[in-house]
């Protein structure tokens, strides 16, 4: 039995589900989020809390239990308290600023890069160098995240780059470190 698809997700008060079919929309006071979940599982709301369960023991049931639980839980997650996600810029001229719904970098390339920002993603930044996403979806957050980091992701041996805030760059010595 799935440890983590056994678990019942407790919603909180100011977050209401719906569940129609294999649909499952959460609604909640940062916004609200849809998905379509596998329905080889049942979706059930008792006393407040959802309880994910599988229909058979066949292998793909047993799988898809525990990941259809981790994906509704973060919905209700999201939109009840959200994520955030921090990034650090390092180098020399290297920063970031918001113009609207995109965001302008300055990378160390001949020319700057303006990074459009889906709806749900909000960026503030700290000092030109410390960025902060926060969004109620965690799937997207980390894919924009990782489109971010993508830009000019960093380099062993100065460090320099787009790396997240809790990221450790392993450093190589350079050509000198070997003589």
């Amino acid at each position: 039995m799935s440890r983590i698809g056994k678990q019942p997700i407790t919603v909180p008060d100011k977050v209401e589900i719906k569940i129609d079919g294999s649909k499952v929309s959460v609604k909640g006071p940062l916004g609200s989020l849809e998905r379509t979940v596998s329905d080889v599982v049942d979706i059930a709301i008792e006393d407040n809390q959802v309880i994910i369960s599988r229909r058979d023991d066949s292998r793909e049931g047993r799988s898809h239990q525990g990941l259809v639980r981790s994906l509704v839980a973060n919905m209700v997650e999201g939109v009840a308290t959200g994520f955030k996600r921090n990034l650090e810029i390092n180098g020399v001229g290297y920063r970031a600023e918001v113009r609207g719904s995109f965001v302008r970098f300055d990378l160390g390339y001949s020319h700057p890069i303006l990074f459009e920002l889906p709806a749900t993603v909000k960026v503030t930044i700290e000092r030109q160098t410390q960025l902060s996403l926060q969004s109620p979806d965690k799937e997207l957050l980390g894919q924009v995240a990782a489109k971010i980091r993508g830009l000019r992701k960093p380099e062993p041996y100065k460090g320099k780059g787009v790396k997240y805030s809790d990221e450790v760059i392993r450093r190589k010595v350079g050509k000198s470190g070997g003589k």
